[in-house]
Order: C-alpha cells, then structure tokens, then sequence
C-alpha cells in the first residue's frame, strides 16, 4: 500500500486511518515534508497526528511550518506554554492560518519540547522576490510553466498574465526559505517534519528543488478526494482522506475581486 521509493510508478493511497502508523515506511530520513490541502480539516489532523507519533519515539528534530514566517519559533517556549503563548511567540495570523485548525499541531510539538519554526518568506522581503528575476532561471522551463499554469489555475483565470511570472517568483522564493529553515533545524538520527501547502512540497517543482544533491528527504501528500495520477510521481506516499463538500472557489474569488475593485482596493 505505501512504497517510499519515489520512482518505482505509481502508488497506492494510504487512507487517513492507517496513518501515521505507516509513516516508518518512510524513515529514516532527514526531513519529511508533509502536503496538505489548507481547507481539508482532517489534514490538519494528519499532520497532529505525525508530530505526536515521531516525537513519542524521539525521532522528531523540530516542525517547521509554511503557516508562519521565517524567524519566529517556538524554540524559548517551556512544554507548559499556553497557546497564547505559542501564537505569539510564531506571530500566526488566525485570520490567514485559523489558529483552531493548526493550533493543536503547534501544541502537541511544544508539548514534546520540539521547536516549531516559522519557515515562509517574511512578507517584507516578498517585493524583492517579485522582483528578482533570477528566481526564473531556478526550475527547468517545463517545471516553471506547471508553475505557471498552477497560478492561472489557482487564480481562475482572473490574474492579469502580466503578474504570474512575478507571483511565480515569490512561490520559488517561499519554497527556498522553507528548505533553508529545514536544512538548518536538521538533527542526527532524527527527522525534521515541514508542513506547508500540497504545491510547496512536490519533488519537481516545490521545496525539494532547493535541497543539494545528496540530501535526504520524503515526502508525503495529503489529498481530499481522487488524487490525480501526476501527484504519484510528486510524492514518496500519497493519503487518502475524504473529499470535501463542493464548492465553487472561483465564484468567491471573482466576488472578492470584484468587491475589491469596487472600493478601491
């Protein structure tokens, strides 16, 4: 049901319920990067789930989370810290990363005495990255345009063409963060677990495309739904959970844009 080598052809969902116990298919390993779909509740709970599994057998170096940016942590933090304590300390935005949803993944780790560590670009240095042009040379041209297409996609249609190889740039400079936050927080013998965004942790085009050669790394992606064949190719294993209630993004987003232009915004 789970093989963790990434190129051996397609591989069978692991369902949500047989996880995290098949995770030592998947170590050891340096860093384990954890996909997830930012509105599937039951991710979150996956990812509670892998902290308190990999730190019960003291093989957990820290977690390193997409949620909050570069530089803020949890690592002054005793075990017995409030969650008040923990949200300030990761400066997490609840209304960007609601902090019911990964709050519990912040506490089982701080409760473990395992560093939580901010690892997105600071929104301050994101200008720049729109901006730097050579975060166009990082990926191969047939990669960059899945990240492009991905952007167009993810924003229905709406953004102007002129603005996604600015925003690409900014998606590349967030997955360099990410990867440096990791390498940093490495332990040996032990396993650093990233958390972030199904499209930050894909092999070809995400956060693994910022490691050296030789480094080792799995990952694994959570999926609501059907996972598309391609994503087999992306990630060492791939979990099943339950699709969500449909819902048309795209309605809401040409809304939101729309209200936005409305007032100026």
């Amino acid at each position: 049901m789970l093989t963790a080598c990434a190129g051996a052809g397609p591989k069978a969902a692991v369902p949500s319920d047989a996880w995290p116990a098949r995770l030592a298919a998947l170590l050891p390993t340096d860093v384990l990067l954890l996909g997830e779909q930012h509105d599937a509740p039951e991710h979150q709970r996956l990812q509670r789930d892998t902290v308190l599994w990999l730190a019960a057998r003291g093989q957990l170096a820290a977690v390193v989370m997409e949620m909050a940016e570069q530089g803020h942590g949890t690592a002054g933090l005793p075990r017995d810290a409030t969650e008040t304590q923990a949200q300030a300390a990761l400066q997490l935005k609840d209304a960007a990363w609601p902090w019911k949803a990964y709050g519990p993944v912040v506490m089982a780790a701080v409760a473990a005495g395992v560093p939580v560590l901010g690892g997105n670009l600071p929104r301050a240095d994101m200008r720049a990255a729109m901006a730097d042009t050579r975060w166009d040379q990082h990926l191969p041209a047939p990669a960059l345009e899945r990240q492009y297409q991905a952007l167009r996609d993810g924003h229905c249609g709406l953004l102007p063409e002129s603005q996604i190889a600015p925003m690409a740039r900014i998606q590349i400079a967030r997955d360099a963060s990410l990867a440096r936050t990791a390498q940093a927080a490495r332990k040996s013998g032990q396993t650093v677990l990233l958390i972030a965004g199904g499209g930050h942790v894909q092999r070809s085009v995400g956060v693994p495309t910022h490691w050296p050669a030789d480094f080792n790394s799995k990952v694994a992606l959570a999926q609501a739904g059907h996972a598309p064949l391609a994503i087999n190719t992306e990630a060492d294993a791939v979990i099943a959970t339950p699709a969500l209630p449909a819902k048309d993004h795209c309605a809401e987003l040409r809304q939101q844009w729309g209200q936005g232009m409305r007032s100026g915004g």
